[in-house]
């Protein structure tokens, strides 16, 4: 892995691919024991969680489902602040064993706008699985029932996560070089 310079920014390695695929075969090890019986399905957040939901769905042996949903508020590499959903959720969430795959949390704002959405439905349960969690940059708690890496709150690329729209297609995870 070597540094990496979109636009005005560069960035350092962070997280291999190696160890990310490992981490998520975990994953799915989890879930595919705790909904062992039951049909889950999954609604994976766009853009940033395609190759998460990918590499995860094809680790789980269970039947079910995926859909998808896109959900911003990031421009750049600021948070905007507001959520915007650009495509809706058209499975039917009733008594249904739902589980939401995020690319990343970090403030939390995304889905604490958009999870009230979802219980409002009446899922039979409700869980969250997240590539990357930023604790300290956390402002609205999240229950993350499924984790592969807590971080830093450091500005990172790759792996489906971007730079205005680019850097999606790297294979590991880069962090902000100098960033703290």
């Amino acid at each position: 892995m070597s540094e990496v310079t979109l636009f005005d920014k560069t960035f350092e390695p962070y997280l291999p691919e190696s160890l990310i695929q490992e981490k998520i075969k975990e994953l799915a090890l989890q879930i595919n024991k705790d909904y062992a019986g039951k049909k889950p399905l999954f609604i994976a957040i766009l853009n940033g969680s395609f190759m998460f939901a990918a590499d995860l769905f094809k680790s789980i042996s269970l039947e079910a489902e995926i859909c998808f949903i896109k959900l911003a508020s990031y421009k750049g590499s600021k948070s905007t602040g507001n959520v915007v959903t650009s495509i809706g959720l058209d499975a039917d969430l009733n008594q249904r064993h739902i589980i939401v795959l995020e690319d990343i949390i970090d403030t939390g704002k995304t889905l604490h706008e958009f999870l009230p959405q979802l219980t409002n439905q009446n899922p039979s349960s409700l869980k969250i699985a997240v590539l990357l969690h930023k604790p300290d940059a956390t402002v609205y708690p999240i229950k993350i029932d499924y984790c592969c890496f807590s971080i830093p709150n450091r500005f990172v690329l790759g792996y489906g996560l971007d730079y205005d729209g680019y850097g999606r297609n790297l294979k590991e995870i880069y962090q902000l070089k100098g960033s703290e």
